[in-house]
């Protein structure tokens, strides 16, 4: 009796996860960045100055790799609230403290946060405190001088032809995602919680 109303309660048991959430623009303008060409041979580039673009909202988790993105066309209070609804939906059962900035955004008072989320406001004007900056550096160093025709070839989502942003976040792996977003002073954090 005493060993089923045990298990009963571990079944209830959710785990916490610890996540890092922002957000990032990208578009048709052209991220140029060095090149290696021949001695004396000057590098040339073809260039788009477009300024049609979109946002990627986005969440990781820097203990297991995992990664959650959300594309949206604005950077505001509503889309990010489809985002938190999205990931609250993925987390299932799971509790998150997500990691976030104080921007207006993610602070007003009409956000209503899932039950399972967390918000942990980070220091304002510290972006460097974020593993996911580092996520999107990745993935506009990858982007650097391509060009698209339009933002349909670049865009997040399941489509034919794959989209390049998704083919970027598909073959990322949860080992490339914990190497750029594992912090020692954020692992140190988590393991010495685990332990108490």
């Amino acid at each position: 009796m005493i060993l089923l109303s045990l298990e009963k309660l571990l079944a209830r048991v959710k785990c916490v996860r610890y996540l890092c959430q922002d957000e990032t623009r990208v578009g048709l303008k052209t991220l140029t960045g060095k090149m290696i060409t021949a001695s004396g041979v000057k590098p040339t580039v073809e260039v788009k100055w477009e300024r049609e673009n979109f946002w990627i909202y986005g969440a990781i988790e820097p203990l297991t790799g995992k990664h959650f993105e959300h594309e949206d066309p604005k950077l505001n209070g509503e889309y990010f609230q489809q985002f938190l609804d999205g990931l609250s939906q993925q987390l299932g059962y799971d509790y998150a403290i997500l990691q976030i900035d104080q921007s207006p955004a993610k602070t007003s008072s009409v956000i209503r946060w899932p039950e399972n989320i967390i918000p942990l406001l980070q220091p304002p004007h510290a972006p460097e405190l974020n593993p996911i900056e580092r996520l999107w550096q990745l993935v506009k160093k990858i982007l650097k001088n391509e060009l698209f025709s339009c933002l349909q070839t670049l865009r997040v989502g399941v489509a034919r032809p794959r989209h390049r942003i998704q083919e970027i976040f598909d073959q990322l792996t949860f080992e490339q995602v914990i190497s750029v977003s594992s912090y020692n002073f954020i692992l140190e954090a988590l393991f010495y919680a685990a332990s108490h």
